[in-house]
């Protein structure tokens, strides 16, 4: 996109989360313009502070707060080069204890927020161009005792991201996913989503010998795809 503003800007959803939060720093390091969002405000400021962007608390599976953002991103720079989506969740349970509740809450958290993503930000970048990056997962694909609900969330992440490839790309917007296993890390850069399995010893043990590393992920593993895919 074209601009006064040099740098890229890049609105990053559930930027505080541990893939998010690895991004962001990426990112800052490369001179370009954030604008963060995330639910829990005084996270969301302390990561702008880190990283000199825009902190913007706000729950992704409301379409109107996406669409503010994404405004503020375009009235404030005159651009939009990329959205990502890191919002989401994990819930480990067989289907038939899975009450509807929690089952509706995975859609709501990975689905709807997805959906929320393409939909506000596709307008403005069909315009001069752009790239939108989901987070999917490995469950998507794989099939993995417990996950029905988080796979189905996530299976749907996965289609969501070709149709919208197949509808924008001849508009000049990309739209990617990225579908990394379970993840963990430490600091700042720990995910929340992956500690009650991660604080389990006997989880930790399960989840290292499905990965081929013989180790869960960690979120800079996954965030130079993000940034590449930008």
């Amino acid at each position: 996109m074209a601009s006064d503003h040099d740098s890229p800007v890049y609105l990053l959803l559930g930027a505080t989360g541990g893939i998010g939060t690895a991004v962001s720093h990426r990112f800052a390091d490369d001179d370009a313009q954030l604008i963060l969002g995330a639910r829990t405000e005084s996270d969301v400021e302390e990561l702008a502070a880190e990283t000199g962007g825009d902190a913007m608390p706000l729950d992704a599976t409301e379409l109107g707060q996406v669409q503010n953002a994404v405004s503020h991103a375009t009235d404030t720079y005159g651009r939009l080069d990329g959205v990502v989506n890191f919002v989401g969740s994990v819930l480990l349970k067989p289907a038939h204890l899975t009450s509807l509740d929690e089952y509706r809450t995975q859609i709501e958290k990975n689905l709807d927020t997805a959906f929320n993503t393409v939909k506000a930000s596709a307008r403005p970048m069909m315009r001069e161009g752009g790239s939108i990056v989901l987070m999917t997962s490995a469950v998507a694909r794989t099939g993995l005792k417990n996950h029905e609900a988080i796979a189905a969330a996530k299976g749907g992440v996965t289609s969501l991201m070709r149709a919208a490839a197949a509808t924008y790309s001849g508009r000049g917007v990309r739209v990617n996913a990225v579908a990394p296993g379970l993840v963990g890390g430490s600091g700042e850069a720990k995910s929340r989503m992956s500690e009650p399995i991660l604080n389990s010893e006997a989880g930790r043990k399960q989840s290292e010998q499905m990965h081929a590393l013989g180790r869960v992920g960690e979120p800079e593993d996954v965030a130079p795809v993000v940034t590449w895919l930008l």
